[in-house]
């Protein structure tokens, strides 16, 4: 197995450190090659502009295009084309962050939003009366899955269904959803520590245990149930789920999950 992992923590000696080095020892212990993405040491630009385009940013800036025009020309600045080049080698990819206002941190964010560029995750494949694009569950990411290791400050009873915060599943699927399984990277569920602002050694020492069981079984974990968007379950162009397929008691972001 081959995996990246995309870590996004400014304290090399945090949780979230101490995590992505445990995933490193324990893939690299059990004979995976394993490539680390540590934006904060890299210094990774977090803001989209011009100049990643080079010449082929156009006056206005129209960012889909002018990404996928250079990407096409190869123009790309170095920095993300080595990211993509990464997302290429790889078949696993995690991604190391703490939930911060609900999602995931700027500069993560700002990785995605160069690294993820038109032409290379989106804008590809047929559009036409039966098909809207390769897009979610296909694309150029197929074939590789994706984790999300996550931490939380708070309790996980804030993240249950009638917690204060909202489900966890609803919170990660922008991420896992829009973000991930769009360009066609199956998604495993995700890797969740709660209460991480009040960790013991103690309950560190059972959480790095579930962590390296999680990692030892990610080839044989099934990935989230996710619709394909070309599978037939939804009406094109309108993108609506058919009528009768929602499963009984569900809705909102629950509908795009089979079963």
């Amino acid at each position: 197995m081959k995996t990246l992992i995309v870590h996004a923590h400014p304290e090399p000696n945090s949780l979230n450190g101490a995590l992505k080095d445990l995933a490193v020892s324990t893939l690299e212990g059990a004979g995976h090659e394993v490539r680390v993405s540590d934006l904060y040491a890299m210094g990774w630009k977090a803001v989209v502009d011009a100049r990643d385009y080079g010449p082929d940013a156009s006056s206005p800036l129209k960012v889909a295009l002018d990404s996928g025009r250079a990407f096409e020309a190869g123009t790309l600045t170095a920095d993300v084309l080595a990211e993509q080049e990464k997302l290429l080698w790889a078949d696993t990819v995690i991604f190391q962050f703490p939930l911060w206002w609900y999602s995931m941190p700027a500069i993560l964010k700002g990785w995605v939003d160069r690294v993820f560029t038109y032409r290379f995750a989106y804008g590809v494949g047929e559009h036409s009366d039966t098909k809207y694009g390769e897009r979610f569950g296909e694309g150029t990411l197929a074939g590789r899955r994706a984790l999300l290791s996550v931490t939380a400050g708070g309790p996980q009873a804030h993240y249950a269904a009638r917690g204060v915060n909202g489900p966890i599943e609803d919170l990660l699927f922008p991420i896992q959803h829009g973000i991930l399984y769009y360009p066609g990277i199956e998604v495993l569920p995700p890797f969740v520590l709660y209460g991480t602002d009040r960790m013991g050694d103690e309950e560190y020492a059972e959480a790095a245990r579930a962590w390296e069981r999680r990692l030892l079984t990610l080839e044989s974990t099934e990935p989230i149930a996710f619709r394909r968007q070309n599978s037939g379950d939804y009406e094109i162009p309108s993108l609506h789920l058919k009528e009768g397929l929602e499963p009984a008691g569900r809705s909102g972001f629950g509908l795009h999950v089979r079963g």
